[in-house]
């Protein structure tokens, strides 16, 4: 039986977007897998749902996922080293840029996907740049800051660039810069200083107010596109492991819509296994341990549950404002579902 998410993830890791649409009937589910812009976006994506149609003979859910985003570091120092493995943390894909030979490497940054040694005068010779990539130049001295910052501003304009420096110093890079050419709108969209200003001092507070940045500018740049369903998978683990053909049965679950205060938004998954193991998360508390109770007895019966699971109870009890709803799949995995791949894209 073809693997779907085996397929999803090369498609991801080659650097495609993807549209998993999955079909639900009285008699199973059927999952469909594009590279690209190959299904209608959801009609109601203000409420958060993956629902595009829903008929009383069938549910049809698409999903569409974005490659991992990348986020290139230049300068192996104290900041990067809180930085790499936080935003790892985060689905960001990193590479770490330095000239030193101590300060690069996977033994320094296990969680980095490249770690590059080699000359800030020689950037061009081993890295090329996209318009999706996030940015962070925080070199150890403002002259290889400077050329990172003419390498980054002569070519394809990233989502995000970031600086480190004093507003003094940054000044003068800029005037220098505008005065040998280089474009003054792509100067003035520099996020320098640094990070979100939360006082931070310690290299990890520094990371954190970096991060905090790149996710503000990167949802603003999925909301000017109107793509905010665009998501990377959920949970870089579960895909993983749905991908491997392990054996080992289990319950896929996925929320399909939610409103309200719910924890997790459409799109979430997790896997439950026999015993009561889990893999990712809907949002934990009482309603995802409900979930689970439902889903075992699923696993080895080739079904499937599609159901809504109300939070306002639980919400009252927790003293939240106000409660929520969640719609979920449960679906045996492997089980009997089909699967097609429209290699066309």
């Amino acid at each position: 039986m073809p693997n779907v998410f085996s397929e999803l993830s090369r498609l991801l890791m080659a650097g495609s977007e993807a549209v998993l649409t999955t079909i639900v009937t009285p008699a199973g589910t059927e999952r469909r897998l594009a590279a690209g812009e190959g299904a209608p976006a959801a009609p109601w994506p203000e409420a958060g749902s993956l629902v595009a149609e829903r008929t009383l003979e069938r549910t049809v859910i698409v999903e569409r996922f974005a490659p991992r985003p990348r986020l290139v570091v230049f300068g192996g120092g104290h900041i990067a080293l809180a930085l790499v493995p936080m935003a790892a943390t985060m689905d960001f894909l990193t590479t770490v840029y330095d000239d030193r030979p101590s300060f690069s490497g996977p033994a320094r940054f296990p969680a980095a996907q490249a770690a590059i040694c080699e000359s800030f005068g020689a950037i061009g010779q081993n890295l090329a740049l996209g318009p999706g990539d996030f940015v962070v130049i925080t070199t150890r001295g403002h002259r290889h800051d400077e050329d990172c910052l003419r390498f980054v501003l002569g070519g394809p304009e990233p989502l995000y660039v970031g600086m480190i420096g004093s507003r003094r110093r940054v000044a003068a890079v800029r005037d220098r810069l505008l005065a040998e050419g280089f474009p003054e709108a792509r100067l003035a969209r520099l996020c320098s200083p640094i990070g979100l200003p939360i006082g931070a001092v310690t290299p990890p507070e520094i990371a954190v107010s970096i991060l905090a940045q790149i996710v503000q500018k990167r949802r603003e740049a999925e909301k000017a596109a109107g793509r905010g369903h665009l998501e990377t998978f959920p949970d870089q683990a579960l895909l993983r492991r749905l991908a491997s053909g392990d054996g080992e049965g289990l319950a896929l679950v996925t929320v399909v819509a939610a409103k309200g205060s719910t924890p997790r938004r459409a799109g979430a998954k997790m896997a439950v296994f026999f015993d009561g193991r889990s893999l990712g998360s809907i949002g934990g508390g009482c309603a995802e341990a409900g979930v689970i109770a439902r889903a075992r007895p699923v696993i080895g019966t080739g079904g499937h549950l599609l159901y809504r699971v109300d939070l306002s109870g639980s919400a009252e009890e927790d003293g939240m404002v106000c409660g929520g709803w969640m719609e979920v799949l449960v679906e045996d995995w492997p089980g009997t579902a089909r699967h097609f791949f429209d290699r066309s894209r």
